[in-house]
């Protein structure tokens, strides 16, 4: 078995969704394809870790999302804009069946996406992504509102983002004026984070595909949540991380061998 410190190489490569540039890495190689989602305010690359400690059994592709590192911004971030740029990316890399995997909004895409083509998805890893979520009215990106999205040097944008300076500083991008900015609008996420709030219920429990649901021991998954998802969704097995909601990022060890674990299996 594969060390999951292991790092992996990627090509990127690109698309026009709608005029819209969508990039995603592919970490190659002949094994099945797997395509990794990420969380708001991430980027494909955060699975750079997994995609080496599953290679060469699992092609990795894992596409920066709209509005995230190097795709454009979108001028919708709603569920069926995020699902439309997956099939576009599947259809794109000829891939007519692929396992998939998501962390938080990634995750929700993820089930979703086979709730709505179930014949495309042969296994589901859902990490830390709800089924009721935000159904108390807040939205926990609102600090993203005080942040500052670009500035004329990198120094002066690091000085701007404070506190958030540690969680971004290495991912700032740097325009061809040479000023720099955020892989991320802060408007976008606070917008498409509003837009992934809901009831979700009847998305999870559609699809029949092996599903893994893996969770942090301090996530934002209530445990009878944890429960009654594996549950109500038959097919469905548990991995409880001790870590935190961030747990691709957290604890990269233990995450990416509950999922090879799991891809194992199916």
């Amino acid at each position: 078995m594969n060390d999951a410190t292991m790092t992996a190489t990627a090509t990127r490569g690109e698309l026009t969704v709608d005029g819209r540039r969508l990039s995603y890495l592919d970490f190659g190689g002949t094994g099945r394809p797997l395509v990794a989602l990420h969380g708001h305010l991430y980027e494909g690359a955060a699975f750079t870790r997994l995609a080496g400690a599953l290679g060469p059994e699992w092609r990795v592709i894992a596409p920066d999302q709209r509005g995230h590192g190097e795709s454009g911004r979108a001028d919708d971030y709603s569920r069926e804009g995020y699902l439309a740029d997956l099939r576009a990316l599947l259809d794109h890399l000829g891939l007519d069946r692929v396992a998939l995997l998501g962390h938080s909004l990634g995750a929700v895409n993820a089930y979703q996406f086979a709730a709505r083509h179930p014949g495309r998805v042969t296994a589901l890893v859902n990490a830390e992504g709800p089924v009721a979520l935000g159904l108390d009215g807040t939205n926990p990106l609102g600090f993203l509102l005080a942040l500052p999205y670009d500035a004329p040097t990198r120094d002066e944008l690091v000085a701007g983002l404070g506190q958030a300076a540690p969680y971004f500083a290495d991912r700032l991008r740097r325009n061809a004026d040479g000023s720099w900015r955020l892989p991320f609008h802060p408007q976008d996420m606070y917008r498409s984070e509003e837009q992934v709030h809901g009831d979700h219920w009847a998305d999870w429990t559609a699809s029949t595909c092996p599903a893994l649901l893996i969770h942090g021991t301090t996530g934002v998954i209530p445990p009878e949540q944890v429960r009654a998802m594996a549950d109500r969704r038959p097919g469905t097995t548990t991995a409880e991380l001790d870590a935190d909601h961030l747990l691709p990022v957290t604890a990269p060890d233990a995450f990416a061998a509950a999922v090879r674990a799991f891809l194992e299996t199916v």
